[in-house]
């Protein structure tokens, strides 16, 4: 595998990275109401775990070549995504105030908290529509079907790196939100409802492009 064909997808997926979308409202929405942004960002990270195990396994090719597959996980992404905005606005009310001391029931919410924030992350990036994108269309096109690594090395190495990318841009971005607007309840609120806004906005437009034209 050449090393140019390597710079090249870096180079790509750093600037996909760097596009604000559902991952990025996620992020910062996750690093204003929780303790930490580890659990969010490592959700997104398994989400592109399942898409790169996809890819491997060739199922990538077969959703390429089958648009109604496509369409039909867009739409799921689509839905997905408007459903978290929602919860997301709703809950903009939380955004900035004090955690709870750390005691028994405190752990105990925090541990549940953070699963679910693991959960609904890989799904945030699983089925996000740019994601999709991504592994399913781009990704197989930098390996090279001919080359001396195994293919499902090649594509297993892109994927690798599109996550670090991918994590340690969000890490920055979760950390960055909690320091700046942790401070700030009002401002934190207000970017935590224009995250949800946007979520559903992103998945309301998603489904409208399914619609029959």
């Amino acid at each position: 595998m050449a090393v140019s064909s390597i710079a090249a997808f870096f180079t790509l997926s750093f600037l996909l990275v760097l596009v604000p979308g559902a991952d990025w409202a996620f992020t910062i929405t996750s690093g204003l109401r929780d303790r930490s942004v580890v659990p969010a960002v490592g959700g997104l990270m398994l989400g592109y775990v399942g898409l790169t195990a996809v890819v491997v396994a060739g199922v990538a090719a077969l959703v390429a070549r089958t648009p109604g597959v496509l369409t039909s996980l867009t739409a799921l992404g689509a839905g997905y995504l408007v459903w978290l905005g929602a919860t997301t606005f709703a809950g903009a009310k939380e955004a900035g105030l004090p955690q709870a001391d750390d005691d028994t029931d405190a752990a105990t919410a925090a541990a549940g908290g953070a699963r679910s924030r693991v959960l609904k992350g890989a799904g945030v990036s699983g089925l996000n529509p740019k994601a999709l994108l991504l592994y399913v269309a781009l990704l197989p096109q930098f390996a090279d079907q001919h080359g001396q690594w195994p293919l499902a090395f090649q594509i297993g190495l892109l994927g690798l790196l599109h996550m670090c990318t991918a994590g340690a841009v969000y890490l920055g971005l979760g950390s960055l939100a909690r320091t700046v607007l942790r401070a700030r309840p009002t401002a934190a609120r207000l970017v935590t409802r224009l995250s949800g806004v946007a979520m559903i906005l992103l998945g309301a437009l998603l489904l409208v492009e399914q619609l029959p034209h």
